[in-house]
């Protein structure tokens, strides 16, 4: 038997503005999109063509706050081929939220609060 990761979801508060911060942080485009028929939910895949790995965002109607993400204690990573060129990026953006230089590895903060880890190319 064989399992292969192919999302993980991510629930946000502003469904825009948390695609438009995917498009501008990390590169990644809508890809696909279901709508439920009441609206109550929406669920949006994001993806590029660097892997068939999608972000799952899903927007719920009837969510009146900010989601509360408790410790924080999980993130996603992405690997990048310009460690310069991201942090210059992510940093202009405002959203690093925690540098390890001894281990060259940085994470920035989404809308929501999900963190992502940024790692350099082995």
């Amino acid at each position: 038997m064989k399992f292969k990761m192919i999302h993980e979801n991510y629930n946000v508060f502003d469904l825009d503005k948390s695609k438009a911060f995917y498009k501008e942080a990390l590169g990644l485009e809508e890809k696909s999109r279901i709508t439920a028929e009441d609206g109550s939910f929406i669920i949006i895949y994001l993806g590029n063509d660097e892997s068939d790995f999608l972000l799952e965002l899903t927007w719920l109607r009837d969510m009146d706050r900010p989601y509360n993400l408790g410790d924080c204690e999980f993130h996603l990573a992405f690997e990048t081929d310009d460690m310069e060129k991201s942090h210059e990026l992510h940093e202009k953006m405002g959203c690093i939220c925690y540098e390890n230089p001894s281990m060259g590895i940085y994470f920035i903060k989404d809308p929501d609060g999900y963190w992502i880890e940024i790692v350099p190319a082995k």
